[in-house]
């Protein structure tokens, strides 16, 4: 029998225990959901190659690191690697540079052609990536017939491929942190004799740094596991981790364990860096929300 004192300490407003349950075996099922991919990667990663080939079992009869060791020899995953540090990190600093400038004018001047501007840079989001394939192709081939400026195949060209994508999010979603940055943090600073350069750096930015970070996470993330562009754009000395990944599959037989291996290694910069800048991403989201 339910004990009647404790049904009154509870509050009037508290959820009803049946919503308690289903919520808990709602959360359960999610968390099971999410983590099943990584068992089985983690799992099939420490199997030698006839137990992952064979019938999947739950339980690997044979645990070993020699994947780990293997996906080093098998591709050159270490000039892959180095290339994907390259590639993302050089997009990451130019996105965020040229979109701070970008989002502070935007945010703080008026000037002729600002409502177009911003219309257009929110208006590229709107188009899939593959329709810019062929035509960035064409312009970086067509640079380097006339010029000699070997863009295509090159890790400059990728960058500047990528740009073309993680720019325009990273302005428009800084222009929205902007605006909630109060005004009379420019104009006392103007006051106090800083200029408009200055006081960008010394006041804005360090108000505004949770947003910055979620467009550096989001533009070095974007860059660091693309790979329809990557597939293109790059030859075997610039290829990046996304495609990479892809040499484990042979014609005559596909390292299953070295794959997942592989994939584990890939992600952990990214893992680890969100798991770092995980407080400034969720308020660098949700900063420009309310006004």
């Amino acid at each position: 029998m339910a004990d009647p004192r404790a049904a009154a300490r509870r509050s009037p407003t508290a959820p009803p225990r049946s919503f308690q349950w289903i919520r808990a075996v709602f959360l359960g099922l999610l968390t099971v959901f999410v983590l099943l991919p990584v068992y089985v990667m983690v799992s099939s990663s420490l199997k030698p190659l006839q137990d992952v080939s064979d019938e999947f079992r739950w339980l690997p009869s044979t645990l070993t690191i020699r994947p780990y060791i293997d996906i080093w020899q098998t591709v050159p995953l270490a000039r892959y690697f180095v290339n994907s540090l390259i590639v993302a990190g050089a997009a990451t600093v130019c996105s965020v540079v040229v979109a701070v400038f970008a989002a502070y004018a935007v945010s703080r001047y008026r000037f002729r052609g600002k409502r177009a501007f911003t219309v257009t840079v929110l208006s590229t989001q709107m188009f899939p990536g593959i329709l810019f394939l062929l035509p960035l192709f064409l312009i970086f081939v067509n640079i380097g017939n006339t010029t000699g400026v070997a863009l295509y195949g090159s890790r400059g060209g990728l960058i500047l491929t990528y740009l073309t994508f993680s720019l325009p999010f990273s302005i428009w979603m800084l222009i929205g942190y902007f605006d909630s940055v109060p005004r009379e943090l420019d104009e006392a600073a103007l006051v106090d004799g800083c200029g408009p350069l200055r006081a960008l750096f010394r006041v804005v930015v360090p108000a505004a740094t949770p947003g910055i970070v979620a467009v550096a996470i989001y533009a070095f993330m974007t860059a660091w596991g693309e790979v329809l562009f990557a597939s293109v754009m790059t030859n075997d000395t610039t290829r990046t981790l996304a495609v990479g990944l892809q040499g484990y599959s042979t014609l005559f037989d596909v390292y299953w364990n070295q794959v997942m291996a592989a994939s584990l290694v890939v992600s952990v910069p990214v893992v680890a860096g969100f798991l770092l800048l995980q407080r400034y991403l969720v308020a660098g989201f949700t900063a420009g929300a309310v006004k």
